[in-house]
């Protein structure tokens, strides 16, 4: 299920617009002046499909509506109450084909008595949140201050079940777990995490740059994977003599054939240790020469490549995209004499060189990169690694932290992440350096006719 076109009526009161997504491309533009709502429009789809209500109920618009491809749709109603004392109305209308209408309003926060004493508990359950008022926090990483009803809904999935003002019916959850949203912020150097070394790791989270998280998180996801690995190839190795005795000789296999296999299994191993998932000296070479092949060898054979096909397959997806991330990024570091590689201790490996010494190599953490380089770094990992697959991704003014150079590349860039990873993209942008010369996948946001 996707989302093919949305539309808003009432933005701030004066926009009414019409975004049709590209289905087939998979990446749709919407830029247009400031003020015209290219943001907002985002909001309101991050908040209603990750349950932001809070947020959702600050966008003054009147109706927002999302098309979907097997025909059904999704109407937001936001009614504006001519009395001051009384707040706006929300309400979510689902229609489907030959199906009676679904409607869900939201209830306005009430605070119960029962509730009032459990709420004095939520900055012990929340690592960072203190209480400032009866009802509002100070969200220390962020220094937000948050309502009760905003913290009840960013916390959402560490809370019990008994802090949960309102229960969504079956068809709207199910909905919103159809199509995964994620915003990309603009805003990516920062990660909050708690402070695990210290007693009081539960009331005074840390703050980690986001690109020395995401390198401990990729040698983690390599770690695991190489542990996969070893588990598979264990189970293999003990199994081996008996299956190479079952082996049925095989009529089909040719010489040639075999030793095609045995070549790219050879070409296999050596990009998975070029990308950081196995060791040199795990690559064996395993030459075989013409007059060497007799039926017993051949069977044998048959059967080392089916189990070495099995082992290295666990490797498949996180190879293609570190190996996507990798040419990405070396591509746009050589300017500044760069490089950027993988390993299952570290994670991000960068180098720097100057001439073609390598006495002249230096390696660098990732926090000394540049702010520019750590943005498109976060960036990409958060495209290939941290997005479910079918997700709708949403980009807002990916060019504040991109110079021109990569302006220019980036919308090839998205495109082979796409292909890659599963996604689809909407995103906002003022840059005609990042457009190019596909204003074909553009929408432009305009003012209200005069």
């Amino acid at each position: 299920m996707r989302i093919k076109q949305i539309s808003v009526s009432g933005l701030f009161r004066i926009f009414d617009h019409v975004i049709p997504l590209n289905i087939d491309e998979r990446i749709t533009i919407i830029h247009g002046p400031n003020g015209f709502g290219k943001t907002a429009i985002l909001r309101i789809i991050n908040s209603f499909f990750n349950s932001r209500n809070a947020e959702l109920k600050t966008i003054p618009f009147s109706t927002f509506r999302f098309e979907f491809d097997n025909n059904s749709s999704l109407e937001i109603k936001n009614t504006d109450n001519a009395e001051a004392s009384k707040k706006n109305k929300i309400v979510f209308n689902f229609y489907q084909p030959d199906l009676e209408q679904e409607h869900f309003p939201l209830k306005p926060m009430k605070i119960l008595s029962d509730l009032d004493i459990r709420i004095g508990i939520l900055d012990k359950i929340i690592p960072g949140l203190e209480q400032i008022s009866p009802r509002r926090w100070l969200y220390d990483p962020t220094g937000e201050t948050l309502s009760l009803e905003q913290v009840l809904e960013r916390f959402d999935n560490v809370l019990p079940s008994s802090f949960k003002s309102q229960q969504e019916p079956d068809w709207l959850e199910q909905l919103k777990n159809n199509i995964p949203i994620r915003l990309i912020e603009s805003q990516r150097l920062l990660n909050f995490v708690p402070n695990r070394s210290s007693r009081r790791s539960a009331e005074t989270p840390s703050i980690l740059s986001t690109v020395s998280a995401y390198s401990d998180e990729l040698a983690k996801l390599m770690q695991d994977k190489f542990k996969e690995y070893g588990t598979i190839s264990q189970s293999l190795d003990r199994t081996f003599p008996i299956r190479v005795v079952k082996q049925q000789p095989s009529t089909d296999l040719t010489d040639e054939q075999l030793r095609h296999q045995l070549n790219e299994l050879e070409a296999t191993r050596s990009r998975l240790i070029e990308v950081g998932l196995l060791d040199k000296d795990e690559d064996a070479e395993f030459q075989i020469q013409p007059q060497d092949i007799d039926e017993s060898t051949k069977n044998a054979l048959s059967v080392y490549v089916q189990d070495v096909e099995k082992k290295l397959s666990v490797f498949a997806e996180i190879a293609s995209k570190i190996d996507l991330l990798r040419k990405i990024i070396n591509n746009k570091f050589a300017y500044s004499y760069k490089e950027i590689n993988f390993s299952k201790e570290k994670g991000f490996v960068v180098t720097t060189s100057y001439g073609s010494s390598l006495s002249n190599s230096k390696t660098l953490l990732p926090t000394d990169l540049s702010s520019g380089e750590q943005h498109e770094l976060v960036l990409l990992y958060e495209l290939l690694f941290k997005v479910q697959p079918n997700s709708l991704v949403l980009i807002d003014e990916p060019e504040l932290s991109l110079h021109v150079g990569w302006q220019v590349q980036f919308l090839k860039d998205l495109q082979d992440i796409t292909h890659l990873a599963d996604l689809n993209i909407l995103m906002a942008t003022h840059s005609p350096d990042i457009i190019q010369d596909r204003w074909d996948l553009t929408v432009e946001l305009k003012g209200p006719h005069k």
